[in-house]
């Protein structure tokens, strides 16, 4: 048995998609032949958080404890050198392919109650190949009997197969960064203008390290945010969210040995990091409620 289960491949003209069993990512995504993600082989176990969906939190939660409906909730510590639980809890969990079509993957999970986690979620996630590229739509509906707190968020890291991402011109239209402590929990929020992190007019990443999450996104008449990464010799990649994404976490991999400026992961989030704790754009799903994100990929 490969490590991430089943694959399950999807295609529309040039493009090629495959969705993994275990945590209902992406393992790779290409078109016209050449690799649009920075994905991982069929016998590896994932790694880097590559093309893994971020449910019901995304990124980090201080110290693994939050509050909700007047009940304190402690979650186990996954990221044990920073005291914190991160990226949710269906990353390493059996996800189930409900529709399957040559271009169209429909992925199934329920979350169950657990310690920490005391709530009911039915998921779907969706991808879809298509003229524009790749969509990825995600629904979760509590299918529990009381109201539960949930965020959603992805992980896909972009690549323009050049050695690095420092000769990469990159553009984020983002007014403000959040600033965050050792842990990467954010502790206040800047402007951008006059700093590094201020990619509204495309630029080179050149040597900027970037864990960051920027918001105050600049939309276009749809309500979509596109993130542009460009190779100076021309080619690239948009990353586009709708509006239920109010956050983007872009990270240049500098920690992590398999990804070291290597790729980009450009991390579209409704809510930013340790949203459990801080409230902040965290949703509220009633009973039966449902709440939908979508974001995609155009490759080119």
């Amino acid at each position: 048995m490969l490590p991430t289960g089943e694959q399950i491949e999807i295609e529309s003209g040039d493009q090629r998609a495959v969705v993994v069993e275990v945590g209902g990512g992406l393992r790779t995504y290409e078109a016209a032949g050449q690799a649009v993600l920075d994905g991982y082989e069929p016998s590896d176990m994932c790694r880097s958080g590559r093309g893994q969906v971020l449910i019901p939190w995304p990124n980090r939660l201080q110290d693994g404890s939050y509050e909700f409906g007047g009940r304190r909730h402690q979650l186990p510590l996954n990221e044990i050198e920073k005291s914190d639980a991160i990226h949710g809890l269906v990353r390493w969990s059996a996800w189930t392919a409900g529709t399957v079509e040559r271009d169209r993957a429909v992925m199934e999970h329920v979350l169950h109650p657990q310690p920490g986690y005391p709530f009911s979620l039915a998921l779907h996630v969706e991808y879809a190949l298509g003229p524009d590229g790749l969509s990825v739509t995600t629904t979760a509906t509590n299918a529990g009997t009381e109201p539960c707190p949930y965020g959603s968020g992805a992980h896909p890291y972009l690549t323009l197969g050049s050695a690095g991402v420092d000769v990469l011109v990159l553009c984020v239209p983002a007014a403000v960064v959040l600033s965050g402590d050792e842990h990467g929990i954010p502790v206040g929020r800047f402007p951008v203008d006059g700093t590094d992190y201020d990619f509204r007019e495309p630029k080179p990443i050149g040597s900027t390290r970037l864990d960051d999450c920027f918001t105050d996104l600049e939309r276009d008449g749809d309500d979509l945010v596109h993130v542009r990464l460009e190779h100076p010799d021309g080619g690239g990649r948009t990353l586009w969210a709708d509006d239920a994404y109010g956050y983007l976490m872009v990270f240049t991999g500098d920690p992590l040995p398999d990804v070291h400026r290597r790729s980009l992961a450009v991390e579209p989030m409704t809510c930013p990091p340790n949203a459990f704790r801080s409230g902040e754009a965290l949703i509220t799903l009633a009973p039966g409620a449902s709440f939908s994100s979508t974001w995609g990929i155009t490759p080119g």
